[in-house]
């Protein structure tokens, strides 16, 4: 039952771009919430082209198992309950961490369970004002259409609002000598190859154990730090103060974000393990790369340890954030506000990947760069890695959903109120 009055000038109230397990879940609360006409939109095909059938390359979660996700507080939809019933009873209770495909199909439960229908193989290639909230461009099989919403929530995962973050470094290398970890890459083919990863978190640790399990000859992992930064499982963030980060003044957010990034993202024990176990594994630490050329057919890599010539090169070096390098976005994003349009950072505190990234409202709404100049970004809500500098967290992820999906849907909802309201 929608208790949100239909308009003839629009096609859904809500139009969700991502049918991963935070476009779904958002899914979810909206329709029980009473907003009816929700439209969630992914360009894969199936369920199969989801991130955690094919990117995730982790054997087990990196989130805890006692960690709530999707249910929003029902125990009924809850991964326990699901994994009981597909195991037996009690088998959750023996288990240690989530297997990833355990975790995929238990997604694929709960959006079944739930009803939210997502309509795969339909790609949004333009966003632009209308004149009741916004128009998307469409397009699948061939065929290109609009569709009008009133609220559009950008689910997009790891690319959130931008994308792959790829180093100078690699820019003018061919393309078919290296992969970033978002890509789909074929690890069969680099059996007997030489391997050389560029980065120290988990997604690169897991891609060169991969490539390792796949008989890959070696595999090289550099990093420019003096060490790795494992994870401590012991040392998880204060979920009630990231649940209020948003809140927090504009510098106190930056230092929080910057110090993070100096940091440098960890990468759990386990991981670092499943590589290690190879004899063809090498760990290169203070090896920033110089540079990185095609030499027939092979790539030369020049690190500061030295320079060695590799077969293919997989890069792990994350993601960015700016609207402008996303296509979809390519029409609004002269609009968008980003943090270096806000904030500027005192001396020494300054980083490119953290200004490009979106200066997001308290309910995770884009903001104008220049106010009076584009209203309705109001009614674009990033659910997504976008939203992390002004939110604090990996927004997307499951430790996300418990506060932030509740969040999300009472501000939408509220906002649509209001305006009928107000007609």
């Amino acid at each position: 039952m929608s208790w949100i009055a239909p308009r003839p000038d629009v096609d859904h109230d809500v139009a969700i771009i991502g049918g991963g397990q935070s476009g779904v879940t958002a899914a979810h609360a909206l329709l029980r919430a009473g907003v009816g006409r929700v439209s969630v939109i992914d360009a894969g095909s199936d369920e199969s082209e989801s991130a955690w059938r094919t990117r995730a390359r982790m054997r087990t979660l990196r989130t805890a198992k006692s960690i709530s996700g999707p249910e929003l507080g029902n125990p009924a939809l809850a991964f326990p309950t699901w994994f009981d019933n597909v195991y037996g009873a009690g088998s959750f209770g023996q288990i240690d961490r989530i297997a990833t495909g355990d975790w995929a199909d238990y997604l694929s439960w709960f959006r079944k369970e739930v009803g939210v229908d997502v309509r795969h193989g339909v790609r949004v290639t333009d966003i632009a004002a209308a004149p009741t909230g916004l128009r998307l461009t469409l397009q699948s099989a061939g065929r290109q259409w609009t569709e009008d919403t009133r609220k559009l929530v950008l689910a997009t995962g790891v690319t959130g609002t931008g994308g792959p973050h790829i180093p100078a470094v690699l820019r003018d290398l061919p393309a078919g000598l290296w992969a970033h970890t978002a890509d789909d890459i074929d690890f069969a083919a680099l059996r007997d190859q030489r391997v050389a990863v560029l980065g120290a978190a988990a997604s690169a640790f897991d891609a060169a154990a991969t490539a390792l399990e796949a008989g890959a000859a070696e595999v090289h992992v550099y990093t420019r730090r003096p060490a790795v930064v494992i994870a401590n499982p012991a040392h998880r963030p204060n979920p009630l103060v990231q649940d209020v980060f948003h809140l927090r003044p504009d510098d106190q957010r930056w230092l929080q974000r910057k110090q993070a990034a100096t940091a440098g993202a960890s990468v759990p024990q386990d991981s670092v393990t499943r590589a290690a176990a190879f004899t063809n594994y090498h760990l290169h630490v203070s090896a920033p790369w110089a540079a990185a050329t095609e030499q027939d057919g092979r790539v030369l890599v020049r690190a500061a340890d030295g320079s060695q010539t590799f077969d293919f090169v997989i890069a792990g070096t994350g993601y960015q954030q700016d609207p402008a390098t996303r296509p979809e976005l390519s029409t609004i994003a002269p609009y968008i506000a980003r943090w270096s349009d806000v904030f500027t950072p005192p001396d020494g505190l300054e980083d490119e990947l953290l200004g490009v990234a979106p200066y997001l409202g308290a309910d995770y709404e884009l903001t104008e760069r220049h106010p009076g100049s584009a209203p309705w970004l109001s009614d674009v809500h990033v659910f997504s890695i976008g939203a992390h500098v002004s939110v604090g967290r990996p927004v997307g992820d499951i430790p996300s959903l418990r506060t932030g999906v509740p969040h999300l849907t009472t501000s939408i909802t509220r906002d649509l109120v209001l305006a009928d309201l107000n007609c």
